[in-house]
């Protein structure tokens, strides 16, 4: 087996950011945290780092703590001990009122799109306007069309979530996760379910965005193609600790047995055939 079959070409093509465009100071950062749920340890004194401007990919196994990281981002929930601080501010401790600003800073685009099923594709991408911000319907309008548009999905706003495909669903929800200009956006596991074309789509809208709106991302994904196409960093979490963080090519090289064994064990899936092409 090759290591080809870890990465994408197209991921190979994709020019490296320019760190002088994004300066190395630190947007979120965990410090020595634990967190488990009754006898089940999840997190077993993390530390991490995730720069300011980066895309930070988190790969691990299923149950390894992946979306439980992404919740502690979020003052979703509290580490049993450690820091987790957002902007140099340590979150660990505060009250719901002052998460809710910390939460403001912060988009997020879970694996099923999450969409309110009863509301249309405009009033679906509104919700968090609506809700969190004192605009008027015009201004409402005018900030819904211009964040469909940044999704490429113009003209849709009369949709039912009922009327779109599964990668169109993860768009409508990628567009309300940015409706209120987050500083970072998290995506967990943005490409499960969709076919590898529209995956690859999703990927390059990831890219787009990130440049656009000049945010900061961690993409948590198994999909070990879409990680490789969209991320600057990887970090591998695996028995409740992030057991390797480098770049992309470093990953590539790497001799670190359980991060090779990882991306092995993913190529091989990603390698067999579905039930339709078999």
């Amino acid at each position: 087996m090759t290591d080809s079959l870890v990465t994408d070409r197209r991921a190979e093509e994709r020019p490296a950011p320019d760190r002088r465009q994004h300066p190395r100071d630190v947007f979120v950062e965990f410090r020595d945290v634990h967190k488990a749920y009754g006898p089940k340890k999840v997190l077993q004194g993390v530390d991490l780092k995730v720069y300011r401007g980066e895309v930070l990919v988190i790969l691990g196994g299923s149950g390894t703590g992946k979306s439980v990281t992404l919740r502690h981002m979020l003052g979703l929930e509290a580490p049993d001990s450690g820091q987790v601080l957002v902007e140099d501010e340590d979150i660990t401790d505060l009250p719901e009122e002052e998460l809710y600003r910390v939460r403001m800073k912060f988009g997020m685009l879970f694996q099923s799109g999450a969409l309110f099923d009863s509301m249309t594709v405009f009033e679906n991408v509104a919700f968090p306007l609506r809700e969190h911000t004192d605009m008027t319907e015009e201004e409402v309008a005018r900030a819904v069309r211009e964040k469909l548009e940044l999704v490429s999905l113009p003209n849709t706003e009369h949709l039912m979530p009922v009327d779109l495909s599964g990668g169109m669903r993860k768009r409508v929800g990628l567009a309300r996760s940015i409706v209120l200009d987050p500083k970072m956006i998290l995506y967990d596991e943005p490409t499960t379910g969709l076919d590898p074309i529209t995956a690859q789509k999703i990927n390059e809208m990831i890219i787009d965005l990130q440049s656009k709106l000049n945010v900061t991302s961690v993409v948590v994904t198994h999909d070990i193609q879409s990680a490789f196409s969209v991320g600057d960093r990887i970090a591998f979490l695996d028995q409740g600790v992030f057991e390797w963080v480098g770049t992309m090519e470093e990953a590539r090289n790497s001799t670190h047995p359980g991060l090779r064994d990882f991306l092995k064990a993913s190529a091989v899936t990603a390698a067999q055939p579905t039930s339709a092409e078999s």
